[in-house]
Formats: C-alpha cells, sequence, structure tokens
C-alpha cells in the first residue's frame, strides 16, 4: 500500500493503491469483509485500483454516448414534430447507431446455474438492502404460511376483522386450502376436504388410505411415518409442506389435525442496492455492504420491538426430511440471493480516483458485493446460497450492447483479481430502458456466457419513454400510456427474444412489481397473467405476497407455456416499441389536467420527503386517494418526467405546477401526522425535501435520461450536512 501520510492529501481519506478511501469503508472492508475470503487487503485494493482507473475513463465515454444520442433525438423531433413517419424515424435511429441491427440467432452459453433461476419457477422479492430486517424476511421468505396469508390479507375478498381469532373467517380459510390442495395435489376417490388421516406405507403417501393421482409428487415427510408431522409434496418445481399438529389451535380443530399449509414462496430475492435504497455516501455503502456480508456469511440477525416484545430475527436453516425410500432430502430453507449493483450513470464520494473524482459507484459496487460473496462460495456445507458456485448480479439501466459489454468485461476483470473462475459472476439484465428494449438480443449477445436474467419494468422503461421522446409532444395521461401499444409490445417481445436465445430450462424471463402489497385479492386475480405470459419469475413487495403469487405457479406450468410460445416465433417487432406515447387526443378539461398533476406531484412528494429526510428509499406511500402504494426511485421518475413533459408543450404553466406541489405537500403533511420523524413541508415550502421534489419535476428534462438520482443524492447529502451541524 501507499504512504498512509499521504491521505493527508484529501483530508477525511486513507489512501490505497492509487485511490482515496473513506476510512470507514477501509476498515469495514479491511477488518471485515476480507478475512475469511482469501484475498489480501493489497490485492484487493490494486484489483479495485485498476478497475475504477482504467474502466473509470470508459465508463464516463458511455455516459457521453447516451447524451449525444439524446440531443440528436431531441433535435430530430423538433424538426419533425409535424410529420412523424415510422420508417423515416427508425432510419434516423439506425444512422445514428441508436438503433443496432439484429445478428444471427444464438443460445446463451451460461453454466452452473442454480436451479431457482433455471428450472423452479416462482415469485421474487426485491429488498432494500439497508434494512436488515427487510432483508432477513426476504431471504427466509422462501416459506410462507398460506393460512396467514389468506387470513390476514384480503385474499378472499374481505380485510381480516379486527380483535381476536374470528373462527368462521378461520374455517373458510381452511376450505380455501383445501381445494388448492386438490387443484395441485389430487387425491384418487376422495378430497383433501374430507381427509382425516395422511401416512405414508412403503414410500408411498396415502390419505385415508388413498392415494395421490401422481404419486411422484410425494417427495418426503417428517416423523413417524403413520402419523408425520410434516408431509413434502412438490408441484411445478415448488414444494408444499403440510403441517399436521393436533396441539396447535388450527390442527386442533381438523380432523386431520392439518396446521398449517406452507408454500414455498419467494425462491429467489434481490438484495437491491439501487432503486429502493438511498446511499449516497460511504456511510450509507457500508450498511449496504455490511447487510450483504452477513447474508453470504450466514450470521446476519437483527433485534427489534414488535407488539410490545423484543425479537431477534435470524436467517433460517434448510429443512430435512425422510424421502419416500427411506433416505434423507434436504430442502433449501432460503431464497436464493441476487445482488442488484448501482447502473453506469452514478458516483459516489466514499472512493476517489487518481484523480482526486468520486469513482463511478458501479465499479465499485461490482468489486465489493463480488468479494464479500466469496464468503458464500468458499462454504463447503450448506446452508449455501448458490448451491454451483455462482454469484448472481442484476444490473439495471444499461443502454444498449455497448453498456452491456462494459459489464461483462466489468466482471471479468473482477473475477481475475479475485482469482475466481471466468464467469462466475451471472449477469441479469433489466430491460428497463429504450435502448436497451430495441437492440434486447443484442444485449444479450454481448453477455451471452454470463446472462441469467432478464425481465421488464413498466415504470423505468415508461421513465425512460418519455424522456427519449421529451420534444416529440406532449404524452398522454399515464393510465392511458399503459394502454398504447409499445407496452404490449415491450412485455411481448421480452419474452420472444428471451425464449430465442435459449433462456427456457436456463435462465430467468422475469416480470414486473405489483406495487399494492394490501390488495392481495386484486393481485391474485391480475398476477396470474405473469407466469401466462412465459415468466419463469415475477417481483412480489412482501413475502406475503409471494406466498399468495406462488398459488399461480401451482395453476401454471411455465416451461409448458414457454414452449408453446416459442412455436408461435416473434410475436412483436421493434416497430411496435418505436410507437411513441404522445397523446393523440390532447383536448383535456382543465380539471383533468389539474387530477393528472395532482396524482403525480403528491407522489413524488410523499417518496421524496422520506428519502431525502430520513433516508429512505423504498416505502409505502399513501396516493392522493390514500390507497398505499410501493413507491422507488422508478415511480418517481415516471412522475416526475410526465410533469416536465407537460411543462414543456404548454399543458401546464410552472406557476399552476408549483401551487398544486404546495397543496400536495399539505396532504403529504397531513398523511404522514403520525410520524414522529417527519419533518412537515407546509407552510414554509423551504425545506430540503420541498425543494428536490420541485427539482425533479422544473429540472426534470435536463436530467440524464430522466433519472432522479443525481437531484435526490445531491439533496440527501445537503440535508445530511445540515442534520450533522445541527
Amino acid at each position: 500500500m501507499n504512504d498512509p501520510a499521504e491521505s493527508q492529501l484529501t483530508p477525511g481519506y486513507v489512501d490505497r493503491s492509487e485511490l482515496r478511501v473513506v476510512p470507514e469503508l477501509a476498515s469495514f472492508i479491511e477488518d471485515e469483509a476480507l478475512p475469511g475470503t482469501g484475498i489480501d487487503a493489497k490485492t484487493f485494493w490494486d484489483g479495485l485500483s485498476g478497475l475504477v482507473n482504467e474502466l473509470g475513463p470508459r465508463n464516463a465515454e458511455l455516459l457521453r454516448r447516451r447524451a449525444e444520442l439524446q440531443t440528436l433525438i431531441d433535435n430530430w423531433h423538433d424538426e419533425h414534430r409535424d410529420q412523424p413517419r415510422r420508417e423515416v424515424y427508425k432510419a434516423f435511429l439506425s444512422e445514428i447507431g441508436y438503433l443496432l441491427p439484429e445478428g444471427d440467432d444464438f443460445t446463451i452459453e451460461t453454466t452452473n446455474v442454480d436451479p431457482e433461476i433455471a428450472s423452479v419457477p416462482g415469485p421474487q422479492l426485491v429488498v432494500p438492502i439497508t434494512n436488515a430486517r427487510f432483508a432477513l424476511n426476504a431471504a427466509n421468505a422462501r416459506w410462507g404460511s398460506l393460512y396467514d396469508s389468506l387470513y390476514g390479507t384480503d385474499a378472499m375478498g374481505s380485510a381480516p376483522p379486527a380483535g381476536g381469532y374470528d373462527r368462521g373467517r378461520g374455517a373458510r380459510v381452511v376450505a380455501r386450502a383445501r381445494v388448492f390442495l386438490d387443484e395441485a395435489f389430487p387425491l384418487s376417490g376422495t378430497s383433501h376436504a374430507d381427509a382425516r388421516r395422511y401416512h405414508v406405507r412403503a414410500g408411498a403417501l396415502l390419505v385415508d388410505d388413498q392415494p395421490l393421482v401422481q404419486p411422484e409428487k410425494f417427495v418426503g415427510y417428517r416423523g413417524h411415518p403413520q402419523a408425520p408431522d410434516a408431509v413434502l409434496l412438490r408441484n411445478n418445481g415448488l414444494h408444499v409442506e403440510l403441517v399436521f399438529d393436533r396441539t396447535h389451535l388450527i390442527g386442533s380443530r381438523d380432523q386431520a389435525g392439518l396446521a398449517d399449509v406452507r408454500l414455498e414462496s419467494a425462491v429467489s430475492a434481490i438484495m437491491d442496492c439501487e432503486d429502493s435504497v438511498a446511499c449516497v455516501d460511504a456511510e450509507d455503502k457500508v450498511v449496504a455492504y455490511r447487510n450483504w456480508l452477513g447474508l453470504m456469511k450466514g450470521d446476519l440477525s437483527e433485534t427489534f420491538q414488535k407488539g410490545g416484545h423484543r425479537m431477534t430475527r435470524s436467517l433460517n436453516p434448510d429443512l430435512t426430511f425422510t424421502a419416500p425410500n427411506g433416505g434423507e432430502i434436504t430442502v433449501k430453507g432460503r431464497a436464493l440471493l441476487l445482488v442488484r449493483n448501482v447502473g453506469h450513470l452514478m458516483t459516489n464520494p466514499a472512493i476517489l480516483d487518481r484523480e482526486g473524482n468520486e469513482v463511478y459507484e458501479g465499479l465499485m459496487d461490482a468489486m465489493i458485493t463480488t468479494m464479500i460473496a466469496m464468503h458464500d462460495l468458499k462454504k463447503t456445507e450448506p446452508p449455501r446460497n448458490s448451491a454451483t458456485g455462482s454469484v448472481y448480479v442484476v444490473k439495471p439501466k444499461m443502454h444498449g450492447p455497448e453498456e452491456v459489454a462494459f459489464s461483462d468485461e466489468t466482471f471479468t476483470r473482477v473475477e481475475e483479481v479475485l482469482g475466481l473462475p471466468h464467469d462466475t459472476v451471472k449477469l441479469g439484465i433489466m430491460d428497463e430502458e429504450r435502448r436497451t428494449s430495441v437492440n434486447l438480443k443484442e444485449c444479450i449477445r454481448a453477455a451471452k456466457s454470463r446472462v441469467a436474467f432478464i425481465n421488464t419494468g413498466f415504470l423505468d422503461r415508461t421513465g425512460d419513454e418519455i424522456h427519449t421522446s421529451m420534444e416529440m409532444g406532449p404524452v398522454s395521461r399515464k393510465e392511458f400510456i399503459k394502454r398504447k401499444p409499445w407496452i404490449g409490445a415491450y412485455e411481448v417481445r421480452n419474452v420472444d427474444i428471451g425464449l430465442e436465445c435459449g433462456f427456457s430450462g436456463r435462465a430467468q424471463i422475469g416480470k414486473g412489481m405489483w406495487a399494492a402489497p394490501d390488495r392481495m385479492a386484486a393481485m391474485l386475480e391480475t398476477k396470474i397473467e405473469h407466469p401466462k405470459a412465459g415468466g419463469n419469475c415475477a417481483w412480489v413487495p412482501s413475502p406475503t405476497a409471494a406466498t399468495l403469487h406462488a398459488l399461480h405457479y401451482h395453476k401454471v406450468d411455465v416451461f409448458k407455456v414457454q414452449e408453446a410460445i416459442a412455436k408461435e416465433g416473434r410475436r412483436a417487432h421493434v416497430d411496435a416499441l418505436l410507437e411513441i406515447p404522445v397523446a393523440s387526443y390532447q383536448k383535456w378539461t382543465p380539471d383533468q389536467v389539474r387530477r393528472e398533476v395532482e396524482n403525480n406531484a403528491q407522489g413524488i412528494l410523499g417518496y421524496v420527503v422520506r428519502w431525502i429526510d430520513q433516508g429512505v428509499g423504498c416505502s409505502k406511500v399513501p396516493d392522493i386517494n390514500d390507497v398505499a402504494l410501493m413507491e422507488d426511485r422508478a415511480t418517481c421518475r415516471i412522475s416526475a418526467q410526465h410533469i416536465a413533459n407537460w411543462l414543456r408543450h404548454g399543458i401546464v404553466s410552472e406557476e399552476e405546477v408549483m401551487t398544486i406541489m404546495r397543496q400536495m405537500a399539505e396532504v403529504v403533511d397531513r398523511q404522514n401526522a403520525g410520524d414522529p420523524n417527519y419533518r412537515p413541508m407546509a407552510p414554509g415550502f423551504d425545506g430540503v425535501a420541498f425543494r428536490a421534489a420541485c427539482d425533479l419535476v422544473f429540472e426534470g428534462r435536463s436530467q440524464p435520461s430522466g433519472y432522479t438520482e443525481p437531484i435526490l443524492h445531491a439533496r440527501r447529502r445537503e440535508r445530511k450536512r445540515l442534520d450533522a451541524a445541527a
């Protein structure tokens, strides 16, 4: 290492291999993260220095290319606003290198992929890594109680009653669970609703002496075969555990002693370092990295107060059962964990490069999160995160194949530094920017030996759609944007191309988030469309939602769906993706305009005030109608870009928007009145959070790709400085 005295060149930093590092981060890496990996500090810092100092300029050039393309598109729209023609527009995008030619067919070459990614379709959670309790809940959401999920939500059509246990509602839950068992595990000549005894004889499960119609769906039991404590079943790759306990409140009233039906639920979970967190400096990044370290080592725990009781949560162990042949089988007790790194755009002051510039945060994440994952790779006994020796990194907000190729090169460099086999790191490509959508096949080709995941995300994708075509004209109201042809083509084409590239049985094709965590009946009714569309995973906002969404994967055999889709060939083409969602009808009434802007402004303010003042990157925010919705930077991006677009085209004035922002700030203040840590925005409207929300709207047109991060990070650092000085 370099002489520590050199750190005085930049006060508050220590010097490491031509890098200047905040001491808190340096200490975490050297004292906590590196021990046990086999990587010494000099090797690590030298490797990170080479990564950020050599690839940093390339990263910057990619961002300049984004800006250059955006300027060209803006100018084209200015010149062609009155006579846009799709074929002319498409030719223009090809001419400037935005739209690239699609190459020959190929099949991805990814190997050593865990079954949760390759062969077990199911729900996927996304949680902020900075919240240890949420991270633990997500990891442990591999298993969830169907009884609790039905009883405690509106999944059966009504909200749970206040007060103690309602026996009538409990009976309806049990009946509903028995219907599920009859559908997924039918019996010969009887029903689970009439069952009085489950037992194992000669390696077969019998229910009142009747076998399963498909006996192979019985995979194990726990306890005595004549009166098991638990029975393990499997359907469409997902396990179901029947728990028997005649001393339990529910089991004591059940004729078969069935106390619970536990579903394998969130088979995978993304630990998010990006959209759902507020990490703006070394202090925040250490929290994120430390929780990831605890998950990879398996020793993360969190103590908290709940219902007046002090509780400690830790990672669940694996589950062990007796197999039908008398042997032992082990089933994983935790979700397979992926980590979402930051994209290419943002820098972070936690580390400075040799020129004294903040390093690109995505490069820092790549090295540090992969190094931390080595703790799991070095385990020789379960429980392990990856049984195949892989690390799963989701990479967001990439624009086109050259940026995917840059990520592939980045992880190749990381693997070389850390001594890992090539393609140990598996890459998740988020199809959420239009330049990636129109070039998706070539994006996959750019990382064909490590790609293990593609997905669609309507909100970020819409935010980019609005920003890319900002100069074309006023876009439709948000509800009508969802009905435009491009969004259907986007969803379908993502699946088509994934299947063309050999994803089925090898990689995930993911679908987006259900954003209303309290509306489970609606989720059960609509989210089955994701597996029916060929998605072998889809995002859910909570462990309870994962358990309920798992029911859909028992109803739908995703691989049969994918097989049928693949036979159809390409169902959507790039022309449909280029249908810009500019409003064809623009004669909105003043009331319609005001309501649209109010809805956007209220969502922005409700989210931003917690982000800036409390460092909460993802939260359940009441909308203008007091319906709780999960909000993160993606939802904020679309709302801010929508208002910015209407401002640009004179649908609403700056004065009108500012009046609405102030009115909605008062609404948000009322909605948060019960939060003792909340700082009201009214009546002064001069706090950091309110100014940040206004910046997102009034400066939205000039923000790179319409992203919210530059403004949010700057304002959050301002808030932290003020708090530290107080």
